[in-house]
């Protein structure tokens, strides 16, 4: 409801959890409004074949009142809508959307001056031009997607494993021929029979396709820090991360804004 100037394909719609598994456990809580908040931050979102649909990781954490945590590890993919109603509203939406930036060019560009009224016009129509080219759905000719996740919950944060198998469970969603087993196989193993490896030893289990390993530091090593340095590096910069970096060391507090 905030954000109606912006096209409708550019707007973000309220998300909520489809299914999850376990229902409930009693060390670990389920948050439904947390992880839906995490999972999606920006809200659901739609494309169309013409916008970059690549899927996107990104990870969470949950801090309660206690200070444990929780990890979430999120993969986010576009899916075709079937739904006819729901691309009949997304067309519908684009109809009020561009008859009211259609009004708001004439009244700004309206003058009362004879002179100026066919370079008025012509302003109108090039405007009005380049809105129906950007700001299009036609159900007859365009494919809408909106977007999904899947989110694996963790006690301690491996990025890498689980990074691994939420993209071989993508995969195996969205491929054509079926995976070995059936999809639900894959979650019951990762659940209940994939077990923590021990502090200070390392863990091979099997994925859809691949097999995945994590590892566990030991006692009197550092904690788990599985996130890439690289992507650091790459996001920040190195004069922003010296800079960082001094800041920690000066025990000053640091706050990183993103989107």
């Amino acid at each position: 409801g905030e954000n109606f100037d912006q096209s409708p394909l550019r707007r973000t719609f309220k998300s909520k959890v489809l299914a999850h598994y376990p229902q409930n456990i009693e060390w670990n809580p389920f948050d439904q409004d947390a992880v839906n908040m995490l999972c999606m931050p920006k809200g659901l979102s739609f494309r169309t074949q013409a916008d970059n649909r690549d899927p996107q990781l990104h990870s969470f954490i949950i801090t309660r009142e206690d200070g444990s945590r929780t990890y979430g590890f999120v993969l986010t993919f576009y899916e075709e809508v079937t739904s006819k109603q729901i691309c009949m509203a997304m067309q519908t939406l684009y109809q009020m959307h561009n008859a009211e930036q259609h009004s708001s060019v004439c009244a700004s560009s309206s003058c009362s001056m004879d002179s100026l009224a066919s370079s008025s016009d012509e302003g109108d129509a090039t405007s009005l031009a380049k809105l129906q080219r950007y700001n299009s759905y036609d159900i007859s000719r365009d494919t809408l997607y909106v977007s999904k996740c899947i989110c694996l919950i963790t006690p301690l944060p491996f990025m890498q494993a689980c990074k691994k198998f939420l993209i071989q469970l993508y995969k195996a969603v969205t491929s054509q021929q079926p995976p070995p087993l059936p999809l639900e196989s894959y979650i019951h193993n990762i659940l209940y029979e994939v077990p923590l490896p021990p502090p200070g030893r390392s863990l091979k289990f099997y994925g859809v396709y691949e097999p995945i390993i994590c590892q566990r530091p030991g006692p009197n090593e550092l904690p788990l820090s599985d996130y890439p340095l690289r992507e650091v590096f790459e996001l920040l910069g190195l004069e922003n991360l010296v800079q960082v970096f001094t800041c920690v060391l000066l025990e000053m507090q640091i706050l990183l804004y993103s989107q």
